[in-house]
């Protein structure tokens, strides 16, 4: 984490009928019909997970286990590697 910025990798892998996309720090996944698509969606998944996740007081990390993680057991079929970068502004009110 760098200051107030979250930074994680996510994945994606071309499956049958579309594109699947996974954040292996944290476990949440996603898809779409376009590796574009795919990506976005992630994008948007990681940014709900993590504020549920700090408003219920839950754990942020929680990496995939290494038997499902695609870097380690099928990296042929990985199509994209990215930065997913999640701004922390936190704002208190009285």
């Amino acid at each position: 984490m760098h200051n107030d910025t979250f930074i994680f990798t996510g994945v994606i892998v071309k499956e049958n009928n579309g594109f699947c996309s996974i954040c292996i720090e944290i476990d949440v996944a996603s898809e779409g019909l376009t590796q574009e698509e795919a990506k976005l969606n992630l994008i948007e998944a990681v940014s709900l997970y993590l504020e549920s996740a700090i408003e219920n007081n839950l754990p942020i990390f929680r990496p995939v286990p290494k038997d499902e993680n695609p870097l380690l057991i099928n990296h042929e079929e990985v199509i994209e590697t990215f930065d997913i970068k999640i701004s922390l502004d936190i704002k208190v009110h009285v």
